[in-house]
């Protein structure tokens, strides 16, 4: 399938020829299965869990919260409401997720969102060249860099989880 047949995903590929990605836009793809999870989107593309970017979104009582994270862990809610500067911070549903990305879970994207999101960028993704991030679409993964994530979100690059919280890649 072309990239054309999921709006999403059209969108995502636009935002990025706009931030003047045009390699990571034209190296999207499409899978044959939907990766929701970071060991899926590592298996399918043969690369380790550490190097997929889960787009994770956040309540927290100032607006939504994206923390792109390394698939090697799991982000710290506690330690992102430190980072953030709120009290708390809690998982979004579904419904909250599609209203701030326009993307379903498991398939939202850095960019490519209704409005800007406020978003933290795992430092661990920087320990590899090559970071794969959702494209919109539960099937869909972009080829980028930690850097490149930073610049593309405006976000701020931060350690998310706890040290004795990671999981091996």
């Amino acid at each position: 399938m072309s990239t054309l047949e999921y709006p999403a995903v059209a969108k995502v590929a636009a935002a990025l020829r706009e931030a003047g990605m045009d390699r990571a836009a034209d190296g999207i793809r499409i899978l044959d299965a939907d990766v929701k999870t970071a060991a899926a989107a590592a298996a399918a593309l043969g690369v380790e869990v550490g190097a997929i970017a889960n787009s994770l979104i956040f309540r927290t009582d100032s607006g939504p919260l994206l923390a792109l994270t390394s698939g090697a862990h799991r982000a710290d809610t506690k330690l992102l409401a430190e980072l953030v500067g709120v009290r708390e911070v809690g998982r979004a549903d579904a419904t909250y997720v599609r209203e701030h990305t326009g993307q379903p879970i498991g398939g939202v994207a850095p960019t490519g969102h209704p409005a800007p999101l406020r978003t933290l960028v795992d430092r661990h993704l920087e320990r590899h060249a090559v970071v794969w991030a959702a494209a919109g679409h539960p099937k869909s993964l972009f080829p980028t860099t930690f850097a490149e994530l930073v610049t593309l979100t405006g976000g701020t690059a931060a350690d998310v989880a706890r040290e004795e919280d990671d999981r091996a890649s």
